[in-house]
């Protein structure tokens, strides 16, 4: 017992020896993040000399029962400083600012770094030997108990929480408030200390599961929850679809030689608008090797959300020959650059991408849409794609099929990881772009795989085919731009033409319709993120719109500049964006009229001409009711009434 005792005062005070306290700060010395050594590893965040993150532990937990992080003797510390312009692909901007100062701190077999910006910090684990990680500690630790937008995981049939399709509405709590029994994904925004805003998020996520957070302990600490390893994956779910997780490893990663492991992001935005237009997530993330000019962004005539319901033609719509040339002409007659077959193309329950429906000659539709300019692009469930994808995209590549929409992954853990990125890579060999469906939230792969255009995880308008009266879709709007949209671009699929107010929208499959007013629609093609977007009415509904039509098939999908006006989360978002010498102004409220000001960009001479998209004097009552009308700018600002879930646009 004697020496056991003296044994543990000796651990004790070399502990004590080894504990040190290091500060970094970003570049304009607003932001720091202290670091401390010891029996545990911890860092916190203050800005102005604030706390907005009280000590949090960081550290892995391993197979061999030793702890990186926690306990450890850091022999260096090295620091650098970086400020650099970098451009960027596919993206909201062409070119980023990359400015940052870095700490990292070496051991033995791993480094901890720390990087600061003027809007956020992040650190990560870089291995240094082969590990497999039992759990990983990754607490949020807030000093007072705040407000946070929660998106509460499903609990799936077979109870698995990790098993989910990442599109849950936000609820509004205070932490204290968390529901025990749950886990949320990311990303998830905190309202920190006088109001400062804290958005949560990993990036760079590569062949490791993807961060949940709990708060079991109902304090004001969030935790850090992963998938285990799946060790019985069985073949499942929609349509056969899916990967059905049997039985899980008692580890989460399953580890290789010198990894760098993800990025855990905090991004800092002293106004709610500042979060809208953040890149810290694409900042951070691994730049892309090889070229990428191939790749082409776009809009997209889509077929599933309309139910392939055309009118005024001689044939019976639905998955067939005559429907989708008939979406090809209106693609080609509209400058849409795509056609999309989604699910139905191929044989249902088989999971085999080469098992063609009698009623599709994909060959004859390939070389229909090329001769008019536009390319095809195929649905895909994961199973399917998943069993021979080289071959498949090599398949596909040569008949004239430029890119995927991959669908029903929903899942996140190492393998699913895993298979994000060897999708990304072997499309890319093969010249075709993906669009991941069923996805988790984006976590570095546009940056990496600039093939990669976008992510749903996103409760998308989808989901009005099949929601209830009571669904919210309008406030969730003018939430994901703080929240989700932080991570990166969203398949959200707007661009309905059936427009209805709170007291009129109803669930319909085959004529659905959208919450809010028609000018909302034409508005979040300019919110929302998306180099690859939907149209998702049917070419029948656009063409009796021809005005609406051809504005949205104008709306550029990536941007040279884009600045967040104004904004309050869940209430509304003034968003501006630039291509070229042309820019769009763009605002949304929820379910409250509002007369909103909008500030225009110094980019914009005053006396400037535009183009006004505003809610009809009536959209209160007809959400479909629009105005379009020639304005000048007078003063450096407009003033727009915006009707209950409507909108504006100004085009310059």
């Amino acid at each position: 017992m004697r020496k056991f005792l003296a044994l543990a005062a000796a651990l004790s005070f070399s502990l004590f020896l080894n504990a040190k306290e290091y500060t970094v700060a970003s570049p304009d010395q607003g932001l720091k993040v202290t670091v401390q050594t010891g029996e545990k590893l911890l860092w916190s965040i203050s800005l102005d000399g604030k706390v907005l993150l009280s000590p949090s532990e960081a550290s892995l937990n391993l197979g061999d029962g030793s702890t990186m992080g926690s306990g450890t003797k850091f022999r260096k510390a090295v620091r650098k400083s970086v400020s650099r312009t970098v451009d960027a692909l596919f993206f909201k901007r062409s070119s980023v600012l990359e400015e940052y100062n870095e700490l990292r701190l070496q051991a033995r077999d791993f480094d901890f770094v720390v990087r600061v910006f003027n809007d956020g910090a992040a650190y990560r684990f870089v291995t240094r030997k082969t590990v497999n990680i039992v759990s990983e500690t990754a607490d949020f630790v807030f000093p007072e108990d705040h407000t946070a937008w929660v998106p509460y995981a499903r609990i799936s049939r077979n109870g698995d929480p990790f098993f989910n399709s990442f599109e849950n509405h936000y609820e509004r709590i205070h932490l204290s408030e968390w529901d025990k029994t749950r886990i949320a994904f990311l990303p998830i925004t905190v309202s920190g200390t006088d109001g400062v805003k804290l958005c949560i998020t990993e990036t760079d996520l590569r062949n490791y599961p993807g961060m949940y957070l709990s708060n079991a302990d109902g304090d004001k600490k969030l935790q850090a929850v992963h998938a285990g390893y799946p060790k019985e994956v069985e073949q499942g779910g929609h349509n056969m679809l899916q990967g059905v997780i049997k039985a899980r490893e008692p580890y989460i990663y399953q580890g290789e030689k010198g990894a760098d492991l993800p990025w855990r992001v905090v991004v800092v935005a002293k106004e709610d608008r500042k979060l809208a237009d953040n890149d810290l997530v694409w900042r951070l993330s691994a730049p892309s090797t090889g070229d990428y000019s191939w790749v082409r962004p776009g809009k997209v005539a889509w077929d599933w959300w309309n139910d392939w319901n055309i009118t005024g033609v001689d044939f019976e719509s639905g998955v067939n020959n005559d429907t989708y040339k008939y979406y090809i002409d209106f693609a080609s007659e509209n400058g849409i650059e795509y056609v999309i077959l989604d699910e139905g193309w191929s044989v249902k329950n088989a999971a085999d991408l080469m098992q063609v429906v009698p009623e599709i000659d994909l060959p004859m539709l390939c070389k229909y849409a090329a001769e008019r300019g536009v390319g095809l692009v195929l649905w895909a469930g994961y199973w399917a794609f998943n069993r021979d994808m080289d071959a498949i995209c090599e398949h596909y590549s040569k008949m004239g099929v430029v890119g995927w929409k991959i669908d029903f992954m929903d899942r996140d853990d190492q393998r699913m990881v895993a298979f994000y990125e060897r999708a990304a890579r072997t499309a890319a060999k093969y010249h075709q772009f993906v669009d991941f469906h069923g996805a988790f939230k984006p976590s570095g792969l546009t940056r990496t795989y600039p093939n990669v255009l976008n992510h749903e995880g996103v409760a998308g308008l989808e989901n009005l085919k099949w929601a209830k009266k009571g669904y919210d879709q309008v406030t969730y709007d003018v939430t994901i731009p703080y929240v989700r949209l932080v991570a990166g671009p969203a398949d959200y699929t707007q661009g309905a033409m059936r427009n209805a107010t709170r007291n009129n929208y109803y669930p319909c499959n085959s004529e659905p319709m959208s919450q809010g007013t028609r000018c909302r629609q034409l508005a979040e093609y300019v919110v929302f993120d998306a180099p690859f977007t939907m149209l998702c009415d049917s070419p029948s509904n656009y063409m009796k719109e021809p005005e609406c039509t051809a504005f949205i098939a104008s709306i550029p999908t990536v941007w040279d500049e884009t600045i967040a006006l104004d904004g309050r989360i869940g209430e509304y978002v003034v968003m501006a964006r630039r291509s070229g010498c042309k820019w769009y102004l763009a605002a949304m409220t929820d379910w409250n009229e509002r007369d909103i000001t909008i500030e225009i960009p110094a980019g914009i001479p005053d006396g400037a001409e535009a183009t006004l998209w505003r809610d009809g004097v009536n959209a209160h009552r007809n959400a479909q009711d629009y105005k379009k009308e020639k304005v000048r700018i007078q003063g450096g600002s407009i003033s727009v009434h915006l009707a209950p879930g409507g909108a504006c646009v100004l085009e310059f």
